[in-house]
């Protein structure tokens, strides 16, 4: 195969780059018919539409919803049944992943004014979260830790995972994994019928305050209908990698680093930024080479054809300047110095600094949660973490004192807004 080449010297650079980083979310109408229709049913039916599209969509012969309910028992048999280095392999991840986003949670804090009006913020966990994870023939224990663990760092008081289970067939990875890292209820469902019953509640699904995870294309779609009955963490796109390199890096590391996102579906995108040509001809050397080794390699050969590209720049600051156009889920800065351009670095879901931080290590075990900001979206929006599981409240006590200073500066600027009511109740205060 071969991997397209740009220079960021050619006249047209910038809009053929932009339309590369295009991608097309627009929704199909049949999908969007299809979980308009199921979220109604859900809402309306409960558990008699849950069972009913988890016989049709999932072909389970089920009788009721105690069918679909993984005991304790199952998830820590699961756990108990893994070889030793999967299980030993999963609590290191588990205690990386714990230890890192520990340092993340917020606490509640006050100060006093001098005439004794108390301010503050108080930090609470959500109540109860619905976690979403890809079954079947999809294996992804790491989504559980990422998604789970900084729930309950943060205090969330019960989490409830959903997982589709298509023809019977469970994933016992996921499950050891959900028992390792406590999750409350395990429900063998999937598509738009789990995220309906996560966010409306069926007789037996508790109704729960924010859905997390990843999903298919009815999963995303249900995501995004049901946000503000409850929160969601994000609708991400195809999976992204940007390596800027100096040419210093090994050729196949990088060949393989670009595949390490590629393999994840043929609308993922890997990009490579050098100044070196001469690097640039021996990553795509590496790419032939290694390609045919690679048990995905139509996927690959498909993402790298239709959306990956080696860029040639002109020096590592115009790499930056190209970075944070693209603001990219996984960033890699394959150079000698990496720290000299961190700064420069202003959108990534992810940084990845030097030879050896390999995007893969960043998706099991290093610690920061692979959950990230997709499509651009990391111009504004960061990495799942613990504050997405706490929310803060105002505190607001006003001294006597306090209603006299604060009093008529609220009571001027409502009667500038013509709202005599809010002016009257500080007025009140203040002249009594």
């Amino acid at each position: 195969m071969t991997i397209r080449r740009l220079s960021s010297r050619q006249p047209e650079f910038l809009s053929t780059l932009d339309a590369l980083l295009h991608f097309d979310n627009s929704t199909d109408e049949a999908i969007e018919r299809t979980v308009a229709e199921v979220l109604s049913n859900v809402r309306m039916l409960g558990d008699a539409a849950v069972l009913d599209y988890t016989r049709r969509f999932d072909r389970l012969d089920v009788t009721g919803m105690a069918d679909l309910e993984l005991g304790k028992d199952l998830l820590k048999a699961a756990f108990d049944g893994l070889p030793v280095a999967q299980s030993q392999s999963l609590r290191d991840a588990a205690e990386r992943v714990r230890g890192y986003h520990e340092r993340q949670k917020a606490e509640s804090w006050e100060y006093t004014e001098a005439d004794g009006t108390r301010l503050g913020q108080k930090v609470t966990p959500l109540d109860r979260v619905g976690l979403y994870v890809p079954g079947g023939k999809a294996a992804y224990p790491s989504s559980v830790l990422m998604n789970a663990i900084p729930a309950k760092v943060a205090g969330v008081r019960e989490l409830i995972m959903v997982v589709p289970t298509p023809g019977g067939l469970k994933n016992e990875l996921v499950l050891a994994a959900a028992h390792l890292v406590g999750v409350d209820r395990v429900f063998t469902i999937g598509g738009a019928q789990a995220v309906a019953a996560l966010a409306y509640g069926t007789q037996t699904i508790p109704q729960v305050d924010k859905i997390v995870g990843p999903g298919n294309a009815y999963v995303a779609s249900a995501k995004r209908r049901v946000f503000g009955t409850v929160g969601i963490d994000m609708v991400a796109g195809p999976s992204e990698v940007l390596i800027i390199s100096d040419g210093s890096g090994d050729p196949d590391w990088v060949a393989i680093d670009l595949f390490a996102q590629a393999e994840h579906d043929e609308l993922a995108q890997s990009i490579l930024l050098c100044p070196d040509a001469a690097f640039l001809d021996r990553v795509a050397a590496s790419i032939e080479k290694l390609l045919p080794t690679m048990p995905r390699k139509e996927v690959i050969a498909a993402s790298l054809d239709g959306r990956g590209a080696l860029v040639q720049v002109t020096d590592l600051d115009e790499a930056c300047v190209i970075a944070n156009r693209i603001a990219p889920e996984h960033l890699e800065l394959s150079v000698k110095e990496p720290r000299a351009l961190v700064d420069k670095i202003r959108h990534a879901g992810a940084i990845f600094m030097g030879h050896y931080s390999s995007e893969s290590l960043g998706d099991y075990c290093a610690g920061p949660n692979h959950v990230l900001p997709t499509s651009r979206s990391a111009r504004f929006s960061s990495p799942l973490g613990v504050y997405d599981f706490q929310k803060r409240s105002s505190l607001i006590e006003v001294s006597a004192a306090g209603a006299k200073t604060l009093g008529p500066i609220a009571a001027t600027l409502a009667h500038g807004e013509g709202l005599t009511a809010h002016a009257c109740a500080a007025e009140l205060r203040f002249k009594s």
